[in-house]
């Protein structure tokens, strides 16, 4: 039985460390493209931010007002809720009028139409108010640079693009442990596994903190409301506009994405419920995901192989699965996201892995997932409903 699970451990350490050579191969391409973008002309077209909302979130009027103080000649911003009295669209209005040159709209749905993913009727309302041709979506806890706008806006110089979105780098926003291991789950493992999927198949989904569309594309696919009983909205979209034979870009400008869930119950169960969805959007490869981690196969190498009397050995195989999660810490927190973390990277990344495998464990325990208060069924293919 020990050498069973010797043998389980040394599979799963070889098939990590496969995936995480793919990862690190892609890095220098990534790093040489992003060098050469800076030297491309710039392409400015009019863009309308949607920006759909949810409450007052920490620290949401320091977060909206990096997207008003954008480099770009010409932009609008619009902003929807479910409730016309909901905080943080006021919130909204505050911020609004401190830039008084970019214009802005407050829209509500009222309700309705009363879709699973509520976010579907606030995108349907953006986008039947919005301006221009290039419709940039980013969810309420995203921070930006003031060149975020232009990055983001120059891959759609290329016609055959339908679709950009952005790498980016988890922020601890009030700190503490379990945001802290959220946000380098972000900057990290999320980035890494977005690197070997372009690697091995192309890009064909984007990220939700940051999706781009041309227009045409969100109407060729039947406008938003192709994602109301999606749970995974972003991957659905972006697979979508691949399947139309559209580019689906990943962009060389890494965001801010905040993390505001500072305790561990909340930690838990947002990771989980990202997992799950994963788990029900994409089965196959989300079962296959178990064999990225490193950290739990080295743990078992060390226990078996110390239980064989080769304690040196177990040792050595569990510093293999430490090296390979220290490698891609550098090169993809450091490199790729630009992480400034140094702690998250190095100390805490590594608990990361093994926490990660047990959210993937999680996710096969049970259907059902929490999200704005309601407790739903995810179903095959990705749909959800709500709980009987």
């Amino acid at each position: 039985m020990l050498l069973v699970l010797l043998g389980l451990a040394v599979f799963g350490l070889l098939a990590s460390t496969v995936v995480a050579g793919i990862v690190l191969s892609a890095v220098p391409r990534y790093l040489r493209e992003r060098r050469a973008a800076r030297g491309q002309p710039a392409f400015t077209p009019p863009l309308t931010l949607l920006k759909p909302l949810h409450g007052a979130e920490p620290g949401l009027a320091e977060y909206l007002a990096s997207f008003f103080d954008q480099d770009y000649p010409e932009y609008e911003i619009l902003f929807c809720t479910r409730d016309p009295g909901d905080p943080g669209l006021e919130i909204a209005r505050r911020v609004a009028s401190r830039f008084p040159r970019i214009p802005a709209k407050f829209l509500s749905t009222g309700g309705q139409p009363d879709y699973i993913n509520a976010k579907t009727a606030s995108m349907e309302l953006m986008e039947s108010a919005a301006a221009h041709a290039i419709l940039v979506i980013s969810d309420s806890d995203v921070r930006v640079a003031p060149g975020y706008l232009r990055a983001v806006a120059q891959p759609f110089a290329d016609s055959s693009v339908g679709a950009v979105t952005c790498p980016y780098r988890g922020i601890a926003a009030e700190g503490g442990l379990w945001a802290r291991l959220e946000a380098v789950g972000m900057s990290v493992e999320m980035t890494a596994g977005v690197l070997a999927a372009q690697a091995v198949e192309g890009m064909q989904f984007v990220l939700g903190p940051t999706m781009a569309f041309r227009r045409e594309i969100i109407r060729r696919l039947g406008g938003f409301r192709v994602t109301a009983d999606y749970c995974a909205d972003d991957f659905i979209l972006g697979n979508e506009t691949f399947n139309l034979g559209a580019k689906v870009v990943l962009s060389h400008y890494a965001i801010d994405h905040m993390v505001i869930n500072s305790g561990f119950m909340a930690t838990i169960k947002h990771q989980v419920r990202w997992m799950k969805s994963t788990r029900f959007s994409r089965p196959k490869g989300h079962l296959g995901t178990a064999l990225t981690f490193s950290i739990p196969f080295g743990l078992l190498a060390w226990a078996a192989a110390a239980a064989l009397g080769h304690p040196w050995w177990g040792i050595g195989l569990f510093g293999w699965s430490l090296a390979t999660r220290i490698a891609l810490a550098l090169a993809v927190g450091r490199g790729v996201v630009r992480d400034p973390s140094w702690l998250g990277l190095l100390i805490l990344y590594p608990l990361r892995d093994l926490m990660g495998f047990c959210f993937w464990a999680a996710s096969y325990l049970s259907n059902r997932i929490v999200w704005r208060d309601r407790i739903l069924e995810l179903l095959p293919g990705g749909k959800m409903r709500l709980a009987k």
